[in-house]
């Protein structure tokens, strides 16, 4: 009598432990039939969320509560939903048969104020996601794992890096398929071909000029001249325009070399332009005078102009470097 009462007591456990896989399982395979039917995540209300997450559960839930109603003014919420819909759709097609067991919801302010209350939630969006408590994959910490978009919007790419470092290591983890933007692609085939034709058109016309010797010659004399004047040293430095000596009134070159003022750089850089400018005359200009007297005038101008720009430059750098023991009149 007594070894049917124990073959009956252990029937009816082993009756009740199947039962309550049974129902586990057909509660995971109810949600996830209504994921499908849906195409993405499901839509919940306070009973259904409580559904979702109730233990045991052999299936992983992740929850994005949201407030999206224009209402409650939470841009936020509203520039990550595409998102959050692209990344679910995206697991949805690349999981058809659910062997990940993840189910995707979305709890809408409006729908879930006690459970909003309940999770003593201030702001939203908050993702939520509940791990199994039953079956292989079961944790023993059953407490919900929670991503606070403390950061601003988030891409789907980052949220299923998130979810995915809380499965199980050989659980299917489908990668995020975003859809061709298709307006980018038509704007910046319209973009490219535009440039293309327009180079096209404007080639012969923009060609002689980038092609010009004289325009490159300007350009890099300008460079030099700009480089050379220590236009970079005072970029760095911060250096100031100008200084005062003390008295009322204006420095315009400082003493030492690891001194300089804005103004001292633009003083140089004309010297030398001058400078270059009587080099390149004497060089390319007066050769090409037919009148001897014109030319022989025009040499000792130059010639001139390059001798007294020298000396002010001597004079310039005597001032940087007091020990220097060389200067070329009219400057002392």
């Amino acid at each position: 009598m007594k070894f049917i009462r124990g073959l009956s007591a252990c029937l009816l456990t082993l009756l009740t432990v199947q039962a309550e896989d049974s129902s586990e399982g057909d509660h995971y395979a109810k949600f996830r039939a209504v994921a499908t039917k849906a195409s993405g995540s499901i839509k919940l209300d306070d009973t259904s969320y409580a559904k979702l997450t109730s233990t045991p559960r052999n299936h992983t839930s992740a929850i994005l509560l949201t407030a999206l109603d224009p209402r409650f003014g939470c841009n936020l919420c509203n520039d990550f939903q595409p998102e959050w819909d692209m990344l679910v759709k995206s697991w949805m097609r690349g999981d058809p048969e659910g062997d990940s067991r993840v189910v995707f919801g979305t709890l809408d302010f409006l729908d879930g104020k006690q459970t909003f209350q309940s999770l003593g939630l201030q702001t939203a969006p908050v993702l939520i996601m509940y791990h199994p408590t039953a079956g292989p994959h079961a944790k023993v910490d059953p407490s919900p794992s929670r991503f606070d978009f403390s950061n601003g919007p988030q891409r789907a790419e980052g949220i299923h890096a998130w979810i995915s470092r809380h499965l199980p290591s050989e659980s299917p983890k489908p990668p995020i398929q975003r859809p061709i933007n298709w307006m980018r692609f038509a704007t910046f085939t319209t973009i490219v071909l535009g440039l293309i034709t327009l180079g096209t058109v404007a080639w012969p016309y923009v060609w002689p000029i980038i092609s010009n010797r004289n325009l490159w010659a300007a350009v890099s004399l300008i460079a030099i001249l700009l480089f050379t004047s220590g236009h970079m040293f005072n970029h760095i430095r911060s250096t100031p325009y100008v200084s005062g000596d003390g008295k009322g009134g204006i420095i315009y070159f400082t003493p030492g070399f690891q001194n300089q003022l804005g103004l001292e750089s633009q003083i140089v850089a004309a010297i030398y332009a001058v400078l270059a400018f009587a080099t390149i005359c004497l060089a390319l200009k007066v050769p090409r005078m037919t009148d001897p007297k014109t030319q022989q005038i025009a040499v000792l101008i130059w010639g001139a102009v390059m001798f007294g720009m020298y000396s002010f430059l001597l004079k310039i750098f005597k001032t940087k470097n007091s020990s220097y023991p060389f200067w070329l009149p009219p400057f002392f």
